[in-house]
């Protein structure tokens, strides 16, 4: 398991989460743009991703299905709004309960590092939106993981 380092802020309907990585940049932006290594780490402990489309492009679509601990399948789909390698990735979607989602995703250089950030908006409070914060710590922790796999 990787330590957290995670910067937080949550409130309402906005999240912003940072995390540094012991990973050059370049692997950390691959990890996030290539369905084959989403797969490995995309949603909380006990979730796989037993779909992942991804059209990396702005306007192009992705489609992923998280599958809970529970076997519930949960889709996430939307629109690549700006893909600049390897440094900003921003897209929209709509989570399981309807709620849409705008996610914008840096990558900031530190040498044998990478800074994270993970910034988010969401279109009303739900269950999914409340449990966020700790989503995405789990979420980050499986991307440290596979990156420690990865080098």
């Amino acid at each position: 398991m990787v330590e957290r380092n995670d910067v937080v802020e949550h409130t309402g309907r906005k999240l912003l989460m940072t995390r540094v990585f012991a990973a050059r940049r370049p692997l950390v932006f691959d990890a996030w743009t290539k369905p084959e290594h989403v797969a490995k780490w995309w949603g909380p402990r006990g979730f796989s991703l037993p779909s992942c489309e991804m059209d990396l492009r702005p306007g192009g679509a992705f489609r992923f299905v998280m599958r809970g601990p529970d076997g519930v399948d949960r889709p996430f789909e939307g629109v690549y709004a700006e893909v600049e390698r390897p440094e900003r990735i921003v897209f929209g979607g709509t989570i399981h309960d309807g709620v849409h989602v705008n996610t914008t995703v840096t990558f900031e250089d530190r040498g044998a590092e990478t800074l994270v950030t993970v910034a988010q908006t969401f279109s009303a409070e739900s269950d999914a939106t409340r449990g966020s914060a700790e989503g995405w710590a789990q979420t980050l922790d499986r991307l440290g993981e596979a990156l420690a796999a990865a080098r």
